[in-house]
């Protein structure tokens, strides 16, 4: 399973699936991705004429709910490695001609945000496609990118722990979304990755554990019975 976390095997894969991941992402959640992203922000209240930054930014489905508390001193930053997805959150931007958005085509462990620059960071549904020692890496990244006190939100789809739930959302990932994958792409193996990486990820109460370090305030988070789980909390420096 190794290979599922390089970073070329990530980022083709992305780029793969950015022609239909927004209709995709929202189908296999039966809608609840968009209610998902909103809850992240929330989660930390962000702030006017503050500095953001959205990691793994995708096609910037977040940006909406980012930018709802934004005025002319605020300042999105959307990072993001996979040429597709910033092309079309690119096309995205023009939709918020009113605000200062950058986006930056850059891996997470190598990106040229500055040291202790960010008030806020915010992730949605890229956890899953990161091992241990790369959730380490996010860990020391947002520790560097956030101001002190500065606060983040990150989230992804997960595994149930009710048995009933989990059995039915497993059936989902590994035999309907396959059958999706193909309508949309004319590939099933494509989008059976995305069943592979939540099975494998399962919740983020790993997650949660990597960040309990020095130099964090963390809080584990769900949503929904335990179908999306994330984390919240600040920076201590």
């Amino acid at each position: 399973m190794k290979e599922i976390y390089e970073p070329k095997f990530v980022e083709k894969l992305f780029d793969r699936m950015s022609s239909s991941y927004a209709q995709m992402n929202y189908i296999t959640s039966f809608g609840f991705s968009e209610r998902w992203r909103r809850q992240c922000v929330e989660e930390i209240q962000i702030e006017k004429g503050k500095i953001v930054v959205d990691l793994m930014t995708g096609m910037g489905e977040c940006w909406k709910h980012i930018l709802k508390t934004s005025d002319k001193n605020s300042k999105l930053i959307g990072l993001d490695f996979s040429t597709e997805m910033v092309n079309r959150a690119k096309k995205n931007k023009s939709k918020f001609k009113n605000s200062n958005i950058k986006i930056l085509k850059e891996n997470v462990f190598k990106n040229s945000i500055e040291s202790g620059s960010a008030d806020f960071i915010i992730s949605s549904f890229g956890l899953k496609t990161f091992n241990d020692e790369q959730l380490g890496k996010l860990a020391n990244e947002i520790h560097r990118i956030l101001k002190p006190n500065g606060k983040f939100s990150l989230i992804d789809v997960s595994v149930p722990g009710n048995r009933i739930l989990k059995s039915f959302y497993l059936f989902y990932l590994n035999h309907i979304i396959p059958v999706l994958g193909k309508i949309f792409l004319g590939s099933p193996e494509t989008y059976k990755m995305l069943g592979v990486y939540t099975e494998e990820f399962k919740n983020s109460k790993n997650v949660f554990q990597i960040f309990n370090r020095p130099g964090f305030e963390v809080e584990y988070v769900e949503y929904f019975y335990g179908c999306a789980t994330g984390i919240k909390g600040k920076i201590i420096k």
